[in-house]
């Protein structure tokens, strides 16, 4: 989570003090930037979920990592990667972003895979708190403490922690994880089976579309928290090094806040169930997300209301969601369906990211808050219909 987090943190400074993005057009290429990266991924993310149920986890999770450390190791030369080869310093910064999310799609859904694997019915919800547990605090470490270290150090050395990173992450992952489940051995990827039973189960559907909610709100909040900091410190007269320690701050006490909760939310998932865990982890995120309109500067204190709020519904929407989808998923098809969920939840990422740049430019810098604030808050109102018509996930479901 660090090497995800990071380059999200760093990407607007970087765009504005080295590649010199102006005010006007960052809401707008920040957002391209995620955007084009999330398309490309959703073209293999569910082909990766599929190949880590042939060839197993662990071989994905290397060579992810593996990749993702190359392109970090080059994004911090864009610029004269660019001028060398003529192309401009933004198009190497976009090709090294896409190198980048690529390796990570690789990762990530065959952590949660490998987690389900290790897990029953009994122990998920605790077992998967602790990975999402441990996601937050690699991205609270690289708001509170890494985001502080370019006044100190300068940018590029601190982008440079990505790639290390990422390489520790590759040997770590071939050191100690260990492939469970064996490996299926029909090499097509199983569209109809995975099709019907996604038709099948409206629990499923729920969880599919909390993920195209919910997916980006971590992405949102990294993305234009950041760049609200950045760009509004050209208003009052700060540097943009001090306006990124700032933004990074409160960014990271969100994260603290998610980490704080997220062992609660566990026990919430235990006590009352996937579907009511989710729906009111989507009910505190949508308030503190619309309540981010009535923000004005992001240095006063009043945004530590909403962000707080964002943060126990993040914490919520985090875990319950890929508990249920692991709930309802069989283990021979685990991969692939997380790769499906996490498609899902890549596509919703670019319809809120992508609007969210352009409200963020034409509107006001609180807009994509609010924007995403609504999409929960009515995916929140199905999972209290559904709660009222269909039953919990039980053990053997």
């Amino acid at each position: 989570m660090i090497f995800m987090t990071m380059i999200l943190a760093l990407q607007p400074v970087y765009l504005r003090v080295v590649l010199g993005v102006s005010l006007e057009d960052a809401g707008a290429i920040n957002a391209n930037v995620q955007v084009l990266t999330e398309v490309l991924d959703l073209l293999i993310i569910g082909y990766m979920g599929h190949l880590s149920d042939v060839y197993g986890r662990v071989r994905v999770v290397v060579w992810g990592f593996v990749v993702a450390g190359i392109a970090a190791l080059i994004v911090p030369y864009s610029l004269e990667v660019g001028l060398f080869l003529g192309i401009g310093g933004l198009a190497v910064f976009y090709l090294m972003r896409i190198v980048m999310s690529l390796g990570t799609t690789a990762v990530t859904p065959q952590l949660a895979a490998v987690t389900g694997d290790f897990s029953d019915f009994k122990d998920r919800a605790p077992l998967m708190s602790k990975m999402a547990f441990m996601m937050a605090f690699g991205a609270t470490l690289v708001y509170a403490v890494l985001m502080q270290m370019p006044r100190y150090v300068g940018l590029i050395p601190t982008m440079l922690i990505m790639p290390a990173v990422a390489f520790i992450g590759a040997w770590l992952a071939h050191r100690y994880l260990i492939d469970l489940t064996p490996p299926v051995k029909e090499r097509k990827m199983p569209w109809r089976e995975g099709l019907a039973l996604i038709k099948a189960d409206r629990r499923l559907r729920l969880a599919f579309l909390s993920a195209f909610s919910s997916r980006n709100d971590l992405v949102l909040i990294g993305l234009f928290l950041m760049l609200w900091f950045v760009y509004f410190a050209d208003v009052i007269g700060m540097g943009h090094e001090e306006a990124a320690a700032r933004g990074g701050a409160l960014i990271g006490l969100i994260g603290l806040v998610i980490l704080i909760s997220i062992p609660v939310w566990g026990w919430f998932i235990q006590r009352f169930g996937r579907m009511a865990a989710l729906a009111a982890g989507l009910f505190l995120s949508g308030i503190g997300f619309i309540s981010m309109a009535f923000v004005v500067n992001p240095y006063d204190w009043g945004i530590y209301v909403p962000a707080l709020f964002m943060a126990v519904g993040q914490a919520g929407t985090l875990i319950a969601p890929q508990v249920l989808t692991i709930d309802l998923s069989p283990p021979p098809m685990r991969g692939f369906i997380l790769g499906a969920f996490n498609t899902i939840g890549g596509i919703g990422m670019i319809f809120f990211v992508q609007i969210g740049g352009f409200l963020f430019d034409w509107i006001g810098p609180y807009a994509p808050f609010v924007f995403t604030g609504i999409g929960n808050l009515l995916i929140m109102l199905y999972a209290l219909w559904l709660m009222r018509v269909e039953d919990e996930p039980e053990a053997g479901d």
